[in-house]
């Protein structure tokens, strides 16, 4: 029998599964289209689609490094309670061991294959979506790497190995000895995920919240009811303020505050035995940025309770 492109849009308005499951479970079931909703169901994927409509802000966040190139994902789950799941940590240690062999990109390590599964990240995670009965999703993903050099790793509040609610890369490059590299490497990293700086340096902040800032600076001065041309050199003072602040290199250093970041990567020059340059950084804090669904018990007991 012939699938028209309208079966598979009935099919798929039906089940709310995607169009290339529908075509095959058209042609599973010789064009029924009752039989082929249950086809679905019993495949899990009926299932698993109705889910994604829920919030995925829980999950973990994961590392994987080799050789001059590191990876950080974030798969998400409904709940911390699946986060704590063995199944799913599996899981996404293995996201992130996928993600080295891509560019990095989320949609790359969607469609690469996973090789525990046979199938693509993506169907991986869509069938654990059925087999745990929770929303699940492969957020975002990134790799650095150096030509020679290290990406160091941190993960902080870590499940396990590798596996925790915030991880960072930093990247340098350099050509003297990797374990000193990665020492200093892994500080730097630690400070990152402790301050969460904005740019490298302040050349790289985004020009848009400078002028932000500045603009705030300016209002605030203004109230003071100092003259313009003290207002410019006060404005000016607490943008110097600003970048020192917000641009990694120019942090004063969580480990010894005394020495900027840029310092202390500077001195570690002589235990590595060459020049080392902070060639970037990705810090992915858990659910940041994820509107999460808000509920009111109580509320939703009330309303239980009134039938």
């Amino acid at each position: 029998m012939t699938i028209t492109a309208q079966m598979v849009k009935e099919l798929r308005d039906k089940s709310g599964a995607g169009m290339m499951d529908c075509k095959k479970a058209l042609a599973e079931t010789n064009g029924d289209m009752e039989a082929a909703v249950d086809w679905l169901r019993a495949k899990g994927i009926s299932k698993a689609d109705k889910k994604s409509s829920r919030t995925a802000a829980e999950g973990l966040i994961g590392v994987a490094s080799e050789g001059a190139k590191a990876v950080v994902v974030e798969v998400n789950s409904e709940t911390d309670f699946v986060a704590r799941n063995d199944k799913f940590q599996e899981l996404v240690a293995g996201v992130a061991k996928v993600a080295l062999t891509t560019d990095g990109a989320v949609e790359a390590v969607s469609a690469a294959d996973y090789p525990a599964s046979g199938k693509t990240v993506e169907d991986t995670i869509r069938d654990a979506v059925a087999t745990i009965g929770e929303n699940m999703t492969l957020r975002r993903s990134a790799l650095l790497s150096v030509d020679d050099g290290v990406v160091a790793t941190y993960v902080h509040n870590a499940v396990t190995a590798d596996l925790g609610k915030l991880g960072v890369l930093v990247a340098l490059q350099s050509t003297g000895d990797k374990d000193a590299l990665n020492t200093i490497g892994r500080q730097v990293a630690m400070h990152v995920a402790a301050t969460n700086p904005l740019a490298l340096t302040s050349d790289d902040v985004d020009p848009a919240v400078a002028d932000r800032e500045k603009q705030i600076f300016i209002e605030q001065a203004r109230e003071s009811g100092k003259p313009e041309n003290i207002i410019e050199k006060m404005v000016e003072g607490r943008m110097r303020k600003f970048y020192e602040e917000v641009a990694l290199l120019s942090q004063a250093f969580v480990i010894n505050p005394d020495q900027t970041v840029g310092e202390a990567v500077k001195a570690a020059e002589a235990e590595v035995g060459a020049p080392i340059k902070v060639t970037a950084f990705v810090r992915f804090a858990l659910g940041e940025g994820v509107e999460r669904e808000e509920s009111d018990f109580a509320a939703e007991v009330a309303a239980a309770a009134k039938g």
